[in-house]
């Protein structure tokens, strides 16, 4: 019976370790190809890793909540039957055909290596995507002096009866257990009835106000808040690891390379509002935000130096002929930017439904690395926190990203009178190597002009 062996692998972007999040598979288990058998977290996402042969599981060498470098083994086979063959091996290499995308490679073609004795320096291992670094030891990693995923996993599922486990994700689970919902208690908004993090999010508000935490009520129920404040611990200690570890070496990157100018720019969106209300009445799903986005890219077309990156290493400013529109989304796992492929080819419609669910699956861990990579200009909402300005940081590699301002009714000079309208700040942070004052300033114009007469330019669009 032959024996093979697993890598972690290389899931996309030259990332060099991942978090074990939890196996679906124990020693002793049948598998067939491309089952899952475990989630990974990376700095990017949580991705589901496939079989990549049909056996039984003879050795786990990671437990859940260790953080495991690229290219060391996780999982050992035993194989029988064809499997043994060589001559199988290479044929199934041989019919892997090499036109595939890095993708369809990463589900279907993933490679195993055969079990060799411990000589000389440690070969690398073919892994999903690329090579990975070379398995420097067989030690084991180890797992920090905390309460692990694993533990927080079980305490989860030992609340939580079994029909009730397969209508939920394993991060979705920890974050009910974290603050405090019960899981039983919810019905799932997600496909076939599955627990979504925008449940649990809701239900802990919910629970919040029915505790007397609701931000609205008297003054006298804020004692609640300070008991709540004086009951956490004096200190508490959070390894740095996964998004917000990528987040915060980008941003700093980000900062400290490309000089960054932000302008500002506050308009009339009355009409804009009016229009959001009037599509949604139609039926349709249409946001304020969506507008937004659709104006972007409106501008971006008059404005091509916005939507451009500087290549340092070929000496080159390249300009892209379409978007791809990162939106910035907050997620209990840190800020993600997922991005829209080709947004400005997206009507308005298309646009809002794309949006809500880039960002739904942002929240619920669901983005993938290809989505993750390649935006061109980014868009943040920060009106949705109640914020009106600010000085965002580009998505590093980016020309420029815009803050979207909340919405409030102002006093504001309207047709050579004062009158309460609806009033918005746009602020627009651009790499000034690429982009000049004057360019930024006509861009967000462009965008603000937009954003107060909606309805006779997006009628021409």
């Amino acid at each position: 019976m032959a024996v093979k062996e697993f890598a972690l692998p290389d899931l996309g972007e030259g990332l060099t370790e991942s978090e074990l999040v939890e196996w679906h598979v124990a020693v002793g288990d049948m598998v067939t190809l491309n089952q899952p058998i475990a989630e990974v977290e990376t700095a990017k996402a949580i991705v589901s890793l496939p079989s990549p042969v049909a056996g039984k599981i003879s050795a786990l060498h990671a437990e859940p909540g260790a953080t495991v470098l690229v290219g060391t083994r996780i999982v050992t086979f035993e194989l029988d039957g064809a499997a043994d063959s060589p001559d199988a091996d290479d044929d199934a290499k041989k019919s892997a055909s090499p036109e595939k995308s890095e993708t369809t490679e990463a589900t279907e073609t993933t490679e195993t290596t055969e079990v060799a004795a411990p000589s000389g320096a440690p070969e690398r291992n073919s892994v999903l995507v690329g090579y990975g670094p070379a398995v420097e030891s067989e030690k084991r990693p180890t797992r920090k002096a905390r309460t692990s995923k694993a533990e927080a996993e079980a305490a989860v599922q030992a609340d939580v009866p079994p029909g009730a486990r397969t209508k939920s994700t394993p991060p979705v689970r920890k974050l009910a257990h974290d603050l405090g919902v019960d899981l039983t208690t919810l019905s799932g908004s997600g496909p076939d009835g599955v627990i979504t993090r925008d449940d649990v999010s809701q239900a802990a508000d919910a629970g919040s106000r029915s505790s007397g935490l609701d931000r609205k009520q008297s003054f006298p129920q804020s004692t609640s808040i300070i008991g709540a404040a004086n009951a956490r611990p004096r200190e508490q200690r959070t390894p740095i690891k996964s998004v917000r570890k990528a987040t915060a070496a980008a941003m700093v990157s980000s900062a400290f390379t490309a000089p960054h100018v932000t302008e500002f720019l506050t308009i009339d969106v009355t009409e804009t509002i009016e229009l959001v209300a009037r599509l949604k009445a139609a039926g349709s799903a249409a946001s304020v935000l969506a507008v937004v986005a659709k104006a972007l890219c409106i501008g971006v077309a008059r404005n091509a130096s916005l939507n451009s990156r500087w290549d340092a290493e070929a000496s080159e400013i390249i300009e892209f002929g379409y978007v791809n529109l990162g939106i910035a989304v907050a997620t209990p796992r840190g800020l993600m930017v997922p991005n829209l492929k080709d947004a400005g080819a997206l009507s308005l419609a298309e646009l809002a439904a794309a949006i809500s669910a880039t960002a739904r699956d942002a929240r619920e861990s669901k983005a993938t690395p290809a989505s993750l990579s390649g935006g061109t200009i980014s868009i943040t909402n920060v009106g949705v926190f109640g914020i009106d300005a600010g000085t965002p940081i580009l998505n590093p590699g980016e020309a420029a990203i815009l803050a979207v301002g909340a919405v409030r009714k102002r006093p504001w000079e309207f047709h050579g009178e004062v009158a309460l309208r609806d009033v918005m700040t746009l602020s627009l942070s651009f790499d000034h190597r690429l982009v000049d004052g004057e360019q930024g300033a006509r861009f967000l114009t462009d965008v603000g002009a937009i954003l107060s007469y909606p309805g006779t330019v997006l009628s021409m669009v």
